[in-house]
């Protein structure tokens, strides 16, 4: 029988690890042991072979080299990043600390985004190659490297971005030249459409999607990733963690070991990226490398804050059709994920930034007729975020 915790003890004591508070000194983590080494559980990334701990290192807010040096030495030995993640300075920090270990001995993912995109996700003429292949050039210099492991079409939200030649075609001239390895894309909403439609081509090594509890469309999600599996396609979990905390004010940490426990428990996800940030964080993560079963106290952890609001956006969609400004709800919503969740408002001003809104995008607008199926308010969330926009960027840097 499930052991019974009510909602505030599960509030009061949510692990930390989701919440990054703590930070336990380098000299704390030690090299892994060959006990741990032997113990360590490993997936096969799809017709990629390459085999990956399902701990794998989400390396968007670090920036201090020693951690991602402990978390080798503890056999996390896959590393996610993107071109722009701290401006490029998240790309630069892993290539001058991986210069020094063997080439063969990690794996390393980054991501480029297509420009021009319209507000569907659909690319446009403002969608080149050019600007695509300079990206990627920039990210491979960074790096220190002749070729990355995986390169990510970023934020694939739109089945027609998998269609659209210019763009694919610069990948895989990547993967002929020898400047990647193998070809994926990473999506944050409509997840269960782009992946079908990856599916029904022959183009895709690898898929980086947002996988987690919160997911209002979880069985649409699991059967499109299945099918993926069965493709041959590896399956990466991002946003495992669902926003890290339930509330605004971060008083209410998503017990982190919980919810990477029950994303793992599903088999067709071979590895999991979370964000690591401190040395707390890390510990606890390096502990699922050779245990990720999931007892009933974290069992009972996942029901309960499934059942709150949340931060997280699950990028539904069903939102937009209703909104008369025609807004990108979901982003925005994202962005607010960012900058309460994350604790990076510098993330959530660039989001912005991308999406062109102003200070007041709802001016005009008296009625809210949106319905969140997570039932979020919307225009308060909307209005909040957009406070950003009127910040000097070098206030957030």
């Amino acid at each position: 029988m499930m052991k019974s915790i009510n909602r505030r003890g599960f509030l009061r004591t949510g692990i930390t690890g989701a919440a990054g508070i703590v930070a336990f000194s380098p000299s704390l983590v030690s090299a892994v042991s060959s006990d741990q080494a032997e113990n360590i559980i490993y997936r096969t990334l799809g017709k990629t072979g390459m085999k990956v701990p399902v701990i794998s290192f989400g390396v968007m807010k670090a920036d201090n080299p020693n951690l991602c040096k402990a978390a080798y030495e503890k056999g996390i030995k896959f590393f996610d990043t993107a071109n722009g993640y701290q401006n490029g300075n998240n790309e630069t920090m892993l290539g001058n600390l991986l210069i020094d270990y063997p080439r063969n001995s990690f794996f390393i993912a980054t991501k480029v985004g297509a420009v021009g995109l319209d507000k569907e996700g659909k690319p446009t003429s403002k969608t080149t190659a050019e600007d695509f292949l300079t990206k990627f050039n920039t990210s491979l210099s960074r790096l220190k490297m002749d070729y990355v492991d995986i390169l990510y079409v970023h934020a694939v939200n739109n089945p027609e971005l998998l269609e659209y030649k210019p763009i694919i075609n610069a990948v895989k001239k990547l993967k002929k030249d020898g400047k990647i390895r193998f070809m994926g894309f990473s999506t944050h909403r409509n997840e269960p459409d782009v992946i079908n439609a990856a599916v029904a081509t022959d183009n895709w090594d690898v898929i980086l999607t947002a996988y987690n509890f919160k997911h209002a469309y979880i069985n649409e999600l699991n059967s499109a990733i299945k099918k993926a599996n069965e493709a041959g396609i590896g399956i990466v979990a991002m946003k495992t963690l669902a926003g890290g905390f339930l509330d605004k004010e971060k008083t209410r940490p998503v017990n982190s070991t919980a919810a990477l426990k029950w994303v793992l428990s599903n088999t067709d996800i071979h590895t999991t990226v979370p964000g690591m940030t401190n040395f707390d964080q890390l510990d606890l993560n390096v502990k699922l490398l050779t245990d990720i079963s999931i007892t009933e106290e974290e069992k009972n952890d996942i029901i309960i804050a499934s059942a709150e609001t949340g931060l997280y956006c699950t990028g539904c969609s069903k939102c937009i059709p209703a909104c008369p400004m025609n807004l990108p709800v979901p982003d925005l919503m994202r962005a607010y994920m960012y900058a309460y969740g994350y604790s990076d408002p510098a993330m959530a001003y660039s989001l912005l930034g991308e999406l062109g809104t102003n200070d007041n995008p709802c001016n005009g607008c008296n009625i809210c007729k949106v319905e969140c199926t997570k039932n979020f308010n919307i225009r308060e969330k909307i209005a909040d975020i957009s406070r950003l926009v009127n910040v000097p960027a070098d206030f957030l840097t």
